[in-house]
C-alpha cells in the first residue's frame, strides 16, 4: 500500500518583520519565498538538524509548513528569538493538499525534486493522491523528518544541498559557521546514499561489511532503499540484516 505524507502543519510568520527575521534564522534565501516555495532549515548553533520545512510567501508574511510533529516545538524555538522584532507566530489554520499528477489551480511545485509534484495550502480538508511518497523519495533520495532527519543530522550529509534546501551566498544563519565549513573545507565522509537491498532487511537494520559497522538501513520501497553511510567503509560484500546491500 502507498505510504501517505506525513502530516503537516502551516505556521504562519507575520508582521513588518517576518522576512527579516527568518532570514537571519534559517538556511535558505526566504526573500525567494514569494516566487514559489523554498525549501529550508531551522539548525542548532552547533549546525545540526532542529526542523525542516517550506516557505512560501504571502500579504502580510511567511507561511511555514513543517511536520505536525514539529509545529509546536518550531513555534516556540522561533519565539525564543523573537526578541524585539515585529513578529507573530501561529497556526494558520491552512491545509496541505499533495499530489504528482496534474497539479490544481493554486498548486506550488516542490522544490526538493520534481517527482515530488505539488503541494497546495487552503482551508479544508487535506488531499493526497495515492503516490507512492516512500518510493518517490527512496528514488531521489529525499530525507523525511524523524525518520532520516535526526536531531543528529548535518543537513549537508542529508542532502540539502542537492535538494536546493540551502543557499551559501545569503549570509549568517544559525548554524551557518559549521554548515560552510563542512561546504568549503572538508570532504563529506558520512551521509545518506540509495542502496539497493537483496534480501530480508528492514529500517533500522545495521550495515555492515567485513564485520564493521558502516551505516544503517532507513526508508525501504521495494529493492531500493536510502541508507546513511560511511563512505570510507562502504563498498562490495555490504549486508543488514538478511539482506546484501549495494550503493545504487
Amino acid at each position: 500500500m502507498p505510504a501517505t505524507p506525513d502530516p503537516r502543519t502551516v505556521l504562519a510568520v507575520t508582521g513588518p518583520d517576518a522576512v527579516e527575521f527568518l532570514q537571519n534564522l534559517v538556511t535558505n534565501d526566504v526573500t525567494r519565498a514569494r516566487d514559489g516555495l523554498v525549501y529550508a532549515a531551522l539548525l542548532t548553533p552547533q549546525g545540526k538538524y532542529l526542523a525542516d520545512f517550506f516557505v512560501l510567501g504571502t500579504d502580510d508574511g511567511l507561511l511555514l509548513d513543517c511536520a505536525a510533529t514539529q509545529a509546536p516545538a518550531l513555534a516556540q524555538r522561533l519565539g525564543m528569538y523573537k526578541l524585539r522584532a515585529a513578529v507573530e507566530i501561529a497556526e494558520s489554520g491552512l491545509t496541505v493538499s499533495r499530489g504528482t499528477g496534474s497539479a490544481p489551480e493554486g498548486a506550488l511545485a516542490d522544490p526538493r525534486d520534481p517527482s515530488l509534484g505539488w503541494r497546495l495550502y487552503r482551508e479544508g480538508p487535506a488531499t493526497d493522491d495515492g503516490s507512492d511518497w516512500d518510493a518517490l523519495r527512496v528514488a531521489a533520495c529525499v530525507p523525511q523528518t524523524g525518520i532520516e532527519l535526526t536531531p543528529d543530522t548535518y543537513i549537508l550529509e542529508a542532502g540539502f544541498e542537492r535538494l536546493h534546501g540551502v543557499d551559501f551566498r545569503k549570509g549568517c544563519y544559525v548554524g551557518q559557521e559549521v554548515t560552510a565549513r563542512m561546504k568549503h573545507k572538508t570532504e563529506l565522509r558520512k551521509g545518506l546514499a540509495r542502496v539497493r537491498v537483496s534480501g530480508d532487511a528492514a529500517a533500522g537494520d545495521e550495515i555492515t561489511r567485513d564485520g564493521k559497522a558502516v551505516g544503517m538501513l532507513h526508508t525501504r520501497a521495494g529493492d531500493e532503499a536510502i541508507a546513511y553511510l560511511r563512505f570510507d567503509r562502504a563498498g562490495e560484500g555490504m549486508t543488514a540484516g538478511e539482506a546484501s546491500v549495494s550503493v545504487i
